[in-house]
């Protein structure tokens, strides 16, 4: 993406507006709607951008529901659709967002701010925009005070009688959160909180025999796939801090004290520095954003649900030698992100692992010295270490390239360790990326120091 169309787009699209939100109960299910606008400058194209985005949360006690109040309601409910506004803000990177929706203090302005600078990193390097320029992003709010801080003492402790509530994804650091408490605490004390579930997230909840999970269906507003084929930016966005807002939201709604993350402590470590700044892929699943979240939730939300991560101060590889005590959950669990990729809507979804990516060959890896090779063929399909495509991706992961990958993938010093652990395992039959590790990597390998595992 060119710097001129980005500012075309930002003199173009000057302001981004989040005109309002509203819920209903429909039969079983909470709906939530909201309404964003991008407007134009210019006279000879009126029209304004719509964005009509619905989240929907099932199977709500009612009873509960009203015993939250209205008051609480809407201002979770606002701060679902504050969440939602990266996701369509990026589509012209509007030099000005405009919070019409309900009221935001000085405190608050700068928190989401630093919020969208920080989250959007990847999208700002990957468009090439500088995020740094003055007068690059200005939030204002036009709403009344309504003293939003004072909300979050309305959900009385009392309210809040069930244990633990699990965000699930479809990957091994959930599935560790989930049977380490359940050894610990009981499955009666536990429950998942998934969003758009799919056929995998299913099969490992059954295996895991959760029978009620917390269900919330998030639907994207399809003008964005629209205009991504007009030519307006497209990137990544934060959604780890999409499913936490909505994680505290159902906390609130279904009674749970705990917000149990699965964030680990490898996302702390960055991919590329751009503008003199580190960009995180993993920015929302980094220990800095689960302080301010946490810190942020407490005051302007509510004052009585823990929200932390339980392997914050595990490695990847720690993780991945964890997992492989539960083989149970092999034949469903599925990391690939290229698997759920659909191009804009533009195409179905792999829906398994493709074996070309940086995250299938992550997880190869750092599963390979504590699982037998057939069981991670039969995952996989195929041996990646003898994929001799695949070593650009290898010299990414081991640092021996510009930058990290843009994947939820581990350090490149736990990277280092897996490859050193997966060498040793096969010293008699060595494939092609170990031979390479074994020739370029491993004569300089004294200089690194490798993981306690």
């Amino acid at each position: 993406m060119s710097m001129s169309k980005v500012n075309v787009l930002r003199k173009k699209y000057l302001k981004f507006v989040y005109e309002r939100y509203s819920y209903k109960i429909k039969g079983k299910d909470l709906k939530i709607f909201f309404d964003f606008q991008i407007s134009s400058n210019y006279e000879k194209c009126s029209r304004s951008i719509c964005f009509k985005p619905e989240i929907t949360i099932k199977n709500i006690n009612k009873k509960r529901l009203v015993k939250t109040g209205d008051r609480v309601l809407d201002n979770f409910v606002f701060h679902l659709g504050l969440m939602e506004i990266p996701s369509y803000w990026k589509a012209t990177c509007s030099p000005i967002i405009e919070i019409r929706a309900g009221y935001l203090d000085k405190k608050q302005i700068k928190w989401w701010k630093d919020f969208i600078l920080n989250g959007m990193g990847q999208f700002f390097y990957e468009n090439k925009i500088n995020f740094k320029s003055p007068n690059f992003l200005k939030i204002t709010s036009v709403a009344e005070n309504c003293s939003p801080s004072k909300l979050a003492k309305n959900c009385s402790p009392q309210s809040l009688t069930k244990n633990f509530l699990i965000p699930m994804g479809e990957g091994k650091d959930s599935i560790v959160t989930l049977e380490s408490l359940k050894q610990k605490f009981g499955l009666k004390n536990i429950n998942c909180f998934i969003v758009n579930p799919t056929k995998e997230h299913f099969k490992i909840l059954k295996i895991a025999k959760i029978k009620n999970p917390v269900i919330v269906e998030r639907k994207v507003d399809l003008v964005l796939s629209k205009l991504y084929q007009k030519g307006f930016l497209n990137g990544h966005t934060p959604i780890t801090a999409v499913i936490s807002n909505l994680a505290v939201f159902c906390g609130v709604l279904f009674g749970y004290k705990n917000i149990v993350m699965s964030c680990e402590k490898s996302a702390d470590e960055g991919n590329v520095k751009y503008l003199g700044k580190i960009i995180n892929h993993q920015w929302s699943k980094t220990s800095k954003f689960e302080k301010k979240f946490r810190e942020y939730t407490k005051k302007y939300l509510t004052k009585n649900i823990k929200y932390f991560s339980f392997l914050r101060q595990l490695y990847e590889i720690q993780i991945a030698k964890i997992f492989s005590q539960f083989p149970k959950y092999f034949p469903v669990f599925l990391s690939c992100n290229e698997a759920r990729k659909t191009k804009s809507w533009t195409k179905k979804p792999l829906g398994k692992w493709c074996g070309k990516c940086s995250k299938c060959l992550f997880i190869w890896t750092i599963l390979y010295p504590f699982v037998e090779e057939k069981k991670l063929i039969k995952i996989f399909g195929k041996n990646l270490f003898e994929d001799k495509k695949l070593l650009p991706i290898m010299k990414q992961l081991i640092g021996e390239s510009k930058y990290k990958p843009f994947e939820c993938v581990g350090t490149k010093k736990e990277c280092l360790t897996a490859f050193y652990l997966s060498w040793k395992k096969s010293r008699n039959k060595m494939p092609f990326l170990l031979k390479y590790f074994e020739n370029r990597i491993l004569p300089n390998f004294c200089s690194f120091r490798i993981f306690k595992v």
